[in-house]
């Protein structure tokens, strides 16, 4: 008993981690464009806001398909519909690196719509086959891998293209590493075992009750108001990230603050290299305390206070690196909500509560990047962009962590030390 127990969590640790490495591999993408924006202006003869709002396309399919991989992983499991998510990435970067507007952006798109089961394939196989204690560190352990993709894609991306590698040549060995981690997700994730013919139903009925069960699990976790709390609360910490360092960031950095471009891209990388920490670490917090809202709200004070010292801060009082770090710390606080959701809403709506929290997470990054690109055009008026044109473009961001904060104070608690009788003992659904 105890040798099928070890082989089973062995099992679960394995199929975690493959999915955790392709969400790696994606958030890489997700963050290269940050390092070569001036290439692709050149290569697409796009102004900075065009080639940003291509970039940006990115998240207007990663946010609805978000509730179609949450869907998915709940009727179908992992291994049916990770590999297919993996192998769109793969050709959405090959797509990408034609250098062709309109092929580019439907890459992008296709990026984006395979990206999400990703992460949303590897929470649910650590909230579904490991303890309800431990689900907060494995979600924000998720994270981390995500993370340090997205500190890779600066990191290693950036010398790479300044010491002249071809943009292309990048997006067209990723495409070929997305369709090689598509096979190895289909060879190595777990299948689910097939229903016995006792139970079988024929294929027309199935399909229709799986619908049913789609529209009633979608509806049960958005009418739920802590769903539409996780979710805000998320993407209003998220934005920071998402908009601010991994589109402008190096820009910033140069144009405000006077930074050559490889210490640009280094400082900017470390705001991801801040989250590898975070994410796990206020997971593991989180879970010692047994408590999710104190976390939540201490970071999101420590990114408030970084944000306001990026953009009116003087540059270099703080040691190289340190605000950076400090800052992708914190706010690995906006993966709580991910665990808060899933505690909130009926067990068996793991994969659902995720692919919603994702949804209104993301839907602020994909509304709001054209926004702030737009605003800082405006802002700028056509003369160099300088610190006062992004302090004025990217200060609704500290009003954004205000409220989040506010609205995490709202947020009934779902951590163990809340419940009666905390659940020690792992949640057992199929892995598929």
């Amino acid at each position: 008993m105890k040798a099928s127990a070890k082989t089973a969590a062995a099992a679960a640790m394995g199929a975690w981690l493959i999915a955790a490495v392709y969400y790696f591999y994606q958030y890489m993408l997700r963050s290269a464009p940050a390092v070569m924006m001036p290439e692709l202006q050149d290569a697409f003869g796009l102004r900075a806001l065009g080639v940003a709002s291509m970039v940006g396309l990115f998240y207007y399919a990663y946010s609805p398909f978000s509730l179609v991989a949450g869907v998915a992983m709940d009727a179908l499991g992992p291994r049916r519909v990770v590999p297919i998510g993996a192998a769109a990435v793969g050709v959405g970067a090959l797509l990408f690196a034609t250098g062709v507007t309109g092929i580019a952006s439907a890459g992008r798109l296709l990026q984006g719509a395979g990206g999400v089961f990703a992460l949303i394939g590897a929470a649910y196989i650590a909230t579904q086959s490991f303890p309800a204690s431990r689900a907060a560190t494995l979600i924000g352990a998720t994270q981390m891998f995500g993370m340090a993709g997205g500190s890779a894609g600066q990191f290693l991306v950036g010398p790479l293209i300044a010491g002249g590698a071809p943009w292309n040549a990048f997006w067209l060995g990723m495409g070929v590493a997305g369709l090689v981690i598509a096979a190895l997700l289909y060879v190595l994730l777990p299948a689910r075992p097939a229903a016995p013919p006792s139970t079988a139903t024929p294929r027309r009925a199935e399909h229709d009750d799986r619908l049913r069960g789609a529209a009633r699990g979608l509806a049960i976790v958005f009418r739920n108001p802590q769903s539409i709390l996780c979710g805000i609360i998320a993407g209003l910490l998220f934005v920071p990230t998402t908009i601010f360092d991994m589109t402008w960031g190096v820009r910033y950095l140069q144009d405000a603050q006077g930074f050559d471009y490889a210490s640009a891209v280094l400082r900017s990388a470390s705001v991801p290299f801040g989250w590898i920490i975070g994410c796990p670490l206020l997971g593991f917090v989180s879970d010692r305390l047994g408590r999710r809202k104190p976390v939540i709200v201490a970071g999101a004070l420590v990114l408030l206070g970084c944000l306001a010292w990026i953009l009116y801060g003087p540059a270099d009082v703080l040691p190289p690196y340190a605000l950076g770090l400090a800052t992708g710390i914190a706010s690995g606080a906006a993966m709580l909500p991910y665990t808060v959701i899933k505690e909130a809403n009926p067990a068996e709506l793991g994969g659902t509560a995720t692919g919603v929290v994702n949804f209104l997470n993301f839907t602020f990054s994909a509304l709001l990047g054209p926004v702030f690109g737009w605003l800082l055009q405006r802002v700028a008026a056509g003369a160099p962009l300088e610190l006062a044109h992004y302090q004025l473009t990217f200060q609704p961001l500290l009003y954004g962590v205000a409220v989040a904060i506010v609205l995490a104070l709202i947020l009934k608690e779902t951590g163990t030390a809340a419940r009666p009788n905390p659940a020690a003992t792992p949640v057992t659904a199929p892995m598929a």
